[in-house]
């Protein structure tokens, strides 16, 4: 029962985000266009992988970025140097990951789409 409840909290938390959160919607649309691109260039099961993984790592940072975010709002809802220092790194790592994500898609895709259009 305790594994079902955690279970349930886990997908109200994943719901949560992508219904209230603006970069949750945004990533959610980006990962349907990639997952929907790669099944019309029939990627391989190498790449498949690589482009699930770079999705979730993007999603789930934004996930704890959010989550950080919301936790300092609590803590100090007013602007102080070391909460920003805070903020701003979480999102660092976001950038940082979508970046590296944006560049494997482009290496996984750009080829296929250029084969594509010759």
């Amino acid at each position: 029962m305790k594994l079902l409840k955690a279970f349930m909290y886990a997908f109200r938390g994943v719901y949560t985000f992508f219904s209230r959160d603006p970069n949750g919607k945004l990533e959610l649309c980006f990962a349907i266009i990639a997952i929907a691109t790669g099944f019309v260039l029939h990627i391989s099961n190498t790449e498949w992988i690589a482009v699930l993984l770079c999705t979730a790592m993007v999603i789930s940072l934004e996930m704890i970025n959010a989550s950080i975010e919301k936790l300092c709002d609590m803590v100090e809802p007013n602007i102080h140097p070391a909460i920003k220092i805070i903020k701003d790194i979480a999102a660092g790592a976001v950038l940082v990951s979508a970046v590296v994500s944006l560049i494997i898609g482009l290496i996984i895709f750009l080829p296929k789409i250029f084969e594509q259009l010759n």
